[in-house]
Formats: C-alpha cells, sequence, structure tokens
C-alpha cells in the first residue's frame, strides 16, 4: 500500500483509509462484531494504517469495536475518533451540536478507554458547534496535547473560515469532509485553504454513499436504519438521471482494467497527493476493490477530460437532503 502524509504535522498513513461508520451504523443493523473485528484486521494486513471512527457512531460501540480489533496494532495504526455531536432520536433526528470544554474532555475520556489507547491519535471536531468560539475549541484541545492525551487534531466540515481561525490557535493535522465525483464543493474554497495552511483533507463518501461502485439502481431497496432509503439522492427517479456519470466511470474503468469504484477512488486520489479517502464497507472483497484503487494511474489528459465532463453533469438529489414524508 502506497503512504501519504497529511499536513504539515508528518502524519504518514494509508494513502486509502478505511471508514468503520457502516460496519455499526447509518446503514442498517450493526453487523456481526467479529465478522468486523476480522474484517479491520484484514484490512491492516493489506497495508491500511489509517481507520476512522466517532463517540457518535453507534453510539459508542463503533470506537468499541475499532478498539479491540486494533489493540494488537498499537503503535503501527492511526486511529481517528471525534467529539461534538449526539443524535437527537438515536441514529436519525437532528444533529446537537456540544463542543464545550466540559464535554470535550468527557468525549476523550470515553474515546481512550473505548479505543484501548492511551493517547488518540487525531481527534476531529465532529461537526462546528456555533455556540462555542473555535479558538475555544482548539485550546482546549492543545491542553489535552499537553497532557498527552491527544496527539494531532482535525475539523469536520468546517468552512475555511473556521478552518483558518482553528488553525492559527492550534495547528490542524486534516479537515474531513465529503468529496467525491458527485460532491465536490470543497474545491471552492476548503481545498484551497487546505493546501495554504500545509493541512490534509480527508474525504468520507468518496464513493457517494455507495452509488458510485455501480451497484445500485432504481430498483435497490434499503433495508430499514439505512440512511440511503431517506435521502433524496437515492430517489429512483434521481438514481435514473445521475446514471450519465456512471456511464462516464465506466468507460475509463473499461480502458483500465478496473471496477467504477476503484475509478472513482482513483480521481479523488488524482486531485491532491495530501488527500486520503476513507471509504467504508463491510465486505472483504468491496475492501480489497478499494484499496485496488490506490495502484491506478489516471493521465493528465484523463483527468482534465474527466473534470471538464463532471463540471457539465449536474447531480439530482442533494447530499444530505431527506425525502419529505407525509405523516
Amino acid at each position: 500500500m502506497k503512504k501519504r502524509v497529511l499536513g504539515n504535522t508528518g502524519l504518514e498513513v494509508s494513502a486509502i483509509g478505511l471508514g468503520c461508520m457502516g460496519m455499526s451504523h447509518a446503514y442498517g443493523p450493526a453487523a456481526d462484531k467479529e465478522e468486523m473485528i476480522k474484517l479491520i484486521r484484514s484490512a491492516v494486513e493489506r497495508g491500511v494504517t489509517f481507520f476512522d471512527t466517532a463517540e457518535v457512531y453507534g453510539p459508542y460501540v463503533n470506537e468499541e469495536l475499532v478498539g479491540e480489533a486494533l489493540e494488537p496494532y498499537k503503535g503501527k495504526v492511526v486511529i481517528a475518533t471525534k467529539f461534538g455531536v449526539a443524535f437527537e432520536h438515536g441514529q436519525s433526528g437532528d444533529l446537537l451540536m456540544n463542543s464545550t470544554p466540559e464535554n470535550i474532555r468527557k468525549s476523550v475520556e470515553g474515546s481512550l478507554k473505548r479505543l484501548r489507547v492511551d493517547s488518540i491519535d487525531l481527534l476531529y471536531q465532529h461537526r462546528v458547534d456555533p455556540n462555542v468560539p473555535i479558538e475555544e475549541v482548539a485550546i482546549t484541545v492543545k491542553e489535552l496535547m499537553q497532557e498527552g492525551k491527544v496527539k494531532r487534531w482535525g475539523l469536520s466540515e468546517a468552512s475555511a473560515n473556521v478552518i483558518r481561525r482553528a488553525h492559527a490557535v492550534l495547528p490542524l493535522t486534516a479537515v474531513q469532509s465529503e468529496y467525491s465525483m458527485m460532491w465536490r464543493k470543497p474545491e471552492e474554497e476548503v481545498l484551497p485553504a487546505l493546501e495554504e495552511l500545509g493541512i490534509g483533507f480527508v474525504p468520507f463518501s468518496p464513493l457517494g454513499n455507495g452509488f458510485l461502485t455501480g451497484k445500485i439502481d432504481k430498483n435497490t431497496r434499503f433495508g430499514e436504519g439505512d440512511i440511503r432509503s431517506i435521502l433524496t439522492r437515492f430517489l429512483s427517479e434521481n438514481i435514473d438521471a445521475n446514471q450519465v456519470l456512471l456511464d462516464l466511470i465506466g468507460k475509463i474503468a473499461d480502458t483500465k482494467n478496473a471496477t467504477p469504484a476503484q475509478i472513482a477512488l482513483a480521481w479523488v486520489l488524482a486531485q491532491k497527493p495530501w488527500i486520503v479517502p476513507i471509504p467504508g464497507t463491510r465486505k472483504l472483497n468491496r475492501l480489497e476493490e478499494n484499496i485496488g484503487a490506490a495502484d491506478i494511474e489516471l493521465t493528465e489528459d484523463e483527468l482534465v477530460m474527466l473534470n471538464e465532463t463532471l463540471s457539465q453533469i449536474k447531480i439530482a438529489g442533494n447530499r444530505i437532503e431527506r425525502v419529505k414524508k407525509d405523516y
């Protein structure tokens, strides 16, 4: 597995990480714990050294899963987790933000125990809290670093302005946001700011919640508890409308003897050398497929063609807009 460096702090990780959220959160009932432990360890055996979780996934059980799975590899892998949000109603409903110093400290103490580590490798603020200045958050995390409980920190889904303010107080290692061929908004302001400041970028949902694998069509039915069942992106008419994107990816995949998912991930990797996507999966064959994307090289001409064509495609369905239901 090729390696990449996140930010100016010199954090080296595998070019493709593993997002662990879906193993126990947002995609239906949690998968079998022992099977997921085996999958995570299989990822390590195949060169993956970067794993992503959060206290709110489950909540809590995803951190426990990751902690148990990676305990034998202490010092050999990088675990990222997050603080600052809770769900109003279990795994659904609105996010409740809380980045008070007291809550950050409580979250970190809990994460340390669940992850079975003495210090958190990379700690993200999960969402910006409008009620707590980001400077205050940075000061709290700085204190935790001085205490040896946190090694590096980052932000998730933050604006360029907030990133700059946070970085001025305590240098950020990475920023995490959704980014893929289906959602390119970070290119407008966030990516330029990260490049200027020397901060790494960690795209989640680099496969568009699975759409870019080419395995989802208008007849696909998602089970109870699967977030995709309530997102407008996955309405049958929008899936049909977005087929043009899959057709584009498929043409490149055929010339590379690759899968659509691999081309989608290779495209993300090709944008900047400090980008490390974290696709998630519950299946070994999908894990191996995703890892294989790190070895696919897109030529400059292919990238130009892809980006020009992508800019002309209007994606149907918002990434976070939920389907309105009449009750």
